[in-house]
C-alpha cells in the first residue's frame, strides 16, 4: 500500500460535479442557455421526485483556517435579513421560470455558518422558500450546524419547518490541532448539540472528521473517532484535509506544508480511522462517508440509488439542483452555473431582477457520458461501457490509463466492465481521473486541486 500511496498521491478533483469547475467552457455559456437547461430539467425532475435546493449562507464570526469555502467573516448580525431577502428574491426569479409549482425533495443550508443566523431568521427564510413551493413526500431538509453556536432554539426552529438531518463539524478534538485550524471546540459542545438533536427528533445526525490537518498525529485521529463512538452519530464524513492555499486565500497560509502529515502518515490516519469506524458498526458509503445500517444513506447504497452532487452524497437523485446565494452552484444535469461570489454584487444583481450568474458550463454529449461513469464510480465503485450509450470514442486511451490501475490491483476490468477492488477504494479519485478527458490535457504544472491522498 505504501508504494501505491507514493505513486497515486497526485493532485486531483473530488468530483462533486463533472466537468469540474476549472474545466468549464465559460466562453459558450450564457444566461439564456442556462435558463433553457433549467426549464428542460425542471419538469422531468419535478414530476419524478421533486427538485433540490442548496442555499449558501456565507457569514462566519471567525475564520477557520482549514476551510476552503466562500465565506464572509463578520460579527455584524444586521447583515442577516438583507441577505435573506436577496435569497428569497432570487428564488422568485427561478420560480418564474417554472410552468408549475415546484416540489422540493431536498433542501440544504450550507456555509459559511448557517447557525450564524438567528433561529427566527432561518425560519423566515425557509417559510419564504415554501411560499412558492410544496414539500415532497419524505423530503430531506438538512443544515450544517456549528457546535459552538448552535442552540436548542436553532434546532427546534428548523425542525418545526421540516428539517430532520443535521451535520456538525468536529474536525479533531486535540487542542493543538484545534489551535492550528482556529477552531477551539470542546467535546462537551458537540455532545450537547448531538443530544439536543436527538431529543427534538432529528432522524439523521452527522459528524465531520478530517485527517491530514496541521500538527495532527495518528493518536489524535484515533482519539477523535473513539470519542465520536460515545455519541454514535448516524453518519460520519471522514475525509482528507484539502490544502489549497492558492484557492482558499489567507486562511490556509497560517501554517506551512511541513506542519502537515506527510503522505505515509496521512494514509495511516485514514486506514486506522476507517478500521475503527467499521469496527464500531459503520459501513463505507462511496468516498469518505460512513453510515449506520439504519441511515438512509446506507439504504440508498444497498438499493443503488445513491447520488452525488455539490451537496455531497445524497439518497435522492433529482435532475435539478438550484443553488441560491452568493457563490452557490446550480446543476440542471445539462448545465452547471455558479453565482457571483461577492455578497454586495450578488445582492445588487438580484435587486435588478437578474439571476446573479458568474460563470457556467453547458454539458456536451461527451460530458454527460463521462459524468455518468464518474457518478457510477463514486457511488457504486463500478461502471460499464458495454452499452452503446456509455461508450466513448476515446476508450482505447482511457483503457491504457486504466490498465496500469488494474496492474496495481486497484481495479478489475472484464469485457466492458470495471470494478474498484476493496484495496483500491482509497484511490477512487484516481480511477475517475482516467475518464476525465479535459484533466488529461492540462499542463502538469497547473495548480488546480488538492492531493488525492
Amino acid at each position: 500500500m505504501c508504494s501505491l500511496v507514493q505513486k497515486y498521491n497526485v493532485p486531483g478533483p473530488r468530483y462533486t460535479s463533472y466537468p469540474t469547475v476549472p474545466f468549464w467552457n465559460i466562453n459558450t455559456f450564457s444566461g439564456k442557455k442556462w435558463e433553457e437547461t433549467v426549464k428542460k430539467s425542471f419538469h422531468a425532475s419535478n414530476s419524478i421526485s421533486g427538485i433540490s435546493l442548496y442555499i449558501h449562507l456565507p457569514f462566519c464570526e471567525n475564520m477557520c483556517t482549514f476551510c476552503g469555502c466562500h465565506k464572509r467573516i463578520t460579527k455584524r448580525h444586521d447583515v442577516e435579513m438583507p441577505y435573506i431577502k436577496s435569497v428569497l428574491k432570487e428564488w422568485r426569479l427561478y420560480s418564474a421560470m417554472f410552468n408549475e409549482r415546484p416540489i422540493i425533495k431536498e433542501l440544504h443550508l450550507g456555509g459559511g455558518t448557517p447557525t450564524f443566523f438567528k433561529p427566527e431568521n432561518l425560519k423566515y427564510l425557509v417559510d419564504g422558500i415554501l411560499r412558492f413551493a410544496n414539500k415532497a413526500d419524505e423530503a430531506e431538509f438538512s443544515f450544517e450546524g456549528h457546535p459552538n453556536n448552535t442552540t436548542k432554539e436553532h434546532l427546534q426552529a428548523l425542525y418545526d419547518v421540516g428539517f430532520k438531518r443535521v451535520s456538525f463539524g468536529v474536525q479533531d478534538y486535540n487542542e493543538t490541532v484545534q489551535k492550528a485550524i482556529h477552531r477551539i471546540q470542546p467535546f462537551a459542545n458537540v455532545k450537547n448539540v448531538t443530544v439536543w438533536s436527538r431529543e427534538i427528533g432529528y432522524t439523521s445526525i452527522s459528524h465531520d472528521i478530517i485527517f491530514g490537518l496541521p500538527h495532527q498525529k495518528l493518536e489524535h485521529v484515533i482519539n477523535t473517532i473513539e470519542k465520536t463512538k460515545e455519541l454514535r452519530p448516524d453518519r460520519i464524513a471522514f475525509y482528507s484535509y484539502a490544502h489549497v492555499p492558492w484557492l482558499a486565500g489567507n486562511g490556509q497560509r497560517g501554517y506551512n506544508e511541513k506542519d502537515l502529515p506527510a503522505g505515509e502518515e496521512k494514509r495511516k490516519q485514514y486506514e486506522a480511522g476507517k478500521e475503527l469506524l467499521l469496527k464500531f458498526g459503520y459501513h463505507e458509503i462511496g468516498m469518505d462517508h460512513f453510515a449506520l445500517e439504519t441511515d438512509s444513506l446506507y439504504k440508498a447504497m444497498v438499493t443503488g440509488s445513491l447520488h452525488r452532487n455539490f451537496m455531497g452524497y445524497t439518497s435522492s437523485n433529482t435532475h435539478l439542483m438550484v443553488g441560491l446565494g452568493a457563490s452557490s452552484i446550480s446543476d440542471s444535469w445539462y448545465g452547471l452555473a455558479q453565482n457571483v461570489k461577492n455578497v454586495e454584487e450578488y445582492q445588487n444583481l438580484v435587486e435588478q431582477n437578474i439571476i446573479p450568474l458568474y460563470r457556467g458550463h453547458i454539458l456536451t454529449e461527451e460530458d454527460q457520458i463521462i459524468r455518468r461513469h464518474i457518478l457510477n464510480l463514486m457511488c457504486q465503485f463500478k461502471t460499464s461501457w458495454s452499452a452503446y450509450k456509455l461508450y466513448l470514442p476515446q476508450m482505447s486511451s482511457i483503457l491504457e490509463r486504466l490498465n496500469e490501475l488494474a496492474d496495481d490491483g486497484i481495479i478489475e476490468i472484464t469485457e466492458g466492465n470495471l470494478k474498484i477492488t476493496e484495496k483500491g477504494r482509497p484511490f477512487v479519485r484516481n480511477v475517475c481521473m482516467a475518464f476525465d478527458l479535459p484533466l488529461q490535457k492540462k499542463s502538469p504544472e497547473t495548480k488546480l486541486f488538492s492531493m488525492t491522498v
